[in-house]
């Protein structure tokens, strides 16, 4: 067999292996050597290159952002600072239509500024606004809907494992990928509450709901208190990257500082929480240490049999103008999407097209936004929306069935898909602030 036509075959094999349920790295890297071996017929390069990725990926300086990250992300949802935030949205838009639907969204993209994690929000928010808005009698699909909708705001808006991920694939900065990040999670925060507002308005069956009781209220010290030990742990994050005072790394550092001294202040952490965020540190970061390894052998893979390049004249031999060519790739991650992670879609995906891109003078930086927003509807669409299994085993409701999470996320993932639309339309959304 020719490189090209083991290089196909390897990329099918390693697909079929992730939805039958091997461990993403173990198929990337096994498939990966073995693809090497035959390529060049020659085992001890293929374990070489194999130690030059491990070598590289785990030397690398930028790879530290992940454990502080992490760190910081986890310390924040145990100290309870999201449930905060969603009682303090949750009154600012209490005679909206839809307004818990709202705060849901509000409060998700805040906790995204500071966790970085869909699954953690999906968790956090299916316990803290679902019951909330079922009491109010709410639409059960809407209820799971909007949370598992907005939960994939933890994957866009910054400090994002996601974006961390890419940086790594790309080699590009993780401190302009979370500066990237922003506008564009900001964007569909704001589509998701347009959203609702014209679900309440014109399919109002839909939310379903009552109003809240007037007696809802907090006084202004009381809102202070919830909200400005968030916006503070943010601006140091964020505002530290941005300004340039802070590298991504310093800025994780701070961040996991700052959050732990909040956890302290507010006495809302236990020595044993404290201890089970440490070590669930540790096995997110080997996790993912393994991961961006594998993925960086499966790289190499592609670069030997020559894939990128095949995939780039195919293409330009067909004349592809530039709609067609991110047409083809949103399709690709759409369809991907119903099958895999985003984790195993950036990995298998981005070394494919990254030449490609190159090629067209492309920001890889606007492109890793476009992945990163188009992978990102696979955790709302069946049958693998991790977002969607991860309420429906956190909720524990008999009334609300896996078909309902997924029904109510549908609009949401149809959102997502406009604003994926308009991000590849105007680029400078995703790179103004860079």
């Amino acid at each position: 067999m020719t490189p090209i036509e083991i290089g196909l075959i390897s990329v099918i094999a390693i697909i079929f292996l992730i939805y039958s349920g091997v461990y993403i790295p173990v198929a990337l890297g096994v498939v990966s050597l073995i693809s090497i071996w035959l390529m060049r017929d020659n085992f001890t390069l293929a374990l070489n290159l194999m130690k030059v990725a491990v070598g590289d990926t785990a030397m690398e300086y930028s790879f530290a952002t992940i454990p502080l990250f992490t760190f910081m992300g986890l310390i924040v949802s145990k100290a309870g600072l999201g449930r905060d935030i969603y009682e303090v949205m949750t009154m600012r838009f209490r005679k909206v239509k839809g307004g818990i639907g709202m705060a849901t969204v509000g409060a998700n993209a805040v906790f995204a500024a500071v966790t970085g994690s869909s699954i953690a929000s999906a968790s956090v928010f299916t316990k803290v606004s679902v019951p909330q808005m079922m009491a109010q009698d709410y639409n059960p699909r809407f209820a799971v809907g909007v949370v598992a909708g907005s939960s994939v705001l933890g994957m866009i808006i910054p400090p994002s494992a996601m974006l961390i991920i890419y940086s790594f694939v790309a080699e590009q900065s993780v401190g302009d990928m979370f500066l990237a990040g922003v506008i564009p999670g900001i964007m569909l925060a704001i589509a998701y509450v347009g959203a609702i507002w014209f679900m309440g308005r014109f399919t109002p069956g839909f939310l379903g709901g009552r109003a809240v009781a007037e007696t809802e209220w907090m006084s202004a010290r009381e809102v202070a208190s919830k909200t400005l030990p968030t916006l503070f742990l943010i601006g140091v994050v964020l505002g530290g990257i941005y300004t340039g005072w802070l590298t991504a790394v310093e800025a994780g550092a701070a961040g996991a500082l700052v959050a732990l001294v909040i956890a302290l202040i507010r006495k809302s952490m236990s020595a044993k929480a404290f201890w089970d965020a440490l070590l669930e540190t540790g096995h997110i970061t080997a996790a993912i240490l393994f991961l961006i390894t594998a993925a960086s052998i499966y790289s190499r893979m592609l670069g030997l049999a020559g894939l990128p390049n095949q995939l780039q004249d195919l293409l330009a031999g067909n004349s592809a103008s530039f709609w067609s060519i991110m047409l083809l790739y949103v399709l690709l991650m759409l369809f991907l999407g119903t099958l895999l992670d985003t984790a195993s879609i950036i990995l298998i995906v981005v070394p494919l097209f990254l030449p490609l891109v190159e090629t067209l003078d492309m920001s890889l930086i606007w492109f890793g936004i476009i992945t990163v927003v188009g992978a990102e509807i696979g955790l709302l669409t069946p049958p693998l929306g991790i977002s969607c299994f991860v309420i429906k085993s956190t909720i524990n409701d008999d009334r609300i069935s896996l078909k309902d999470v997924f029904m109510g996320a549908l609009p949401f993932a149809f959102v997502m898909l406009i604003v994926l639309f308009i991000l590849i339309e105007f680029p400078i959304l995703s790179l103004a602030l860079i």
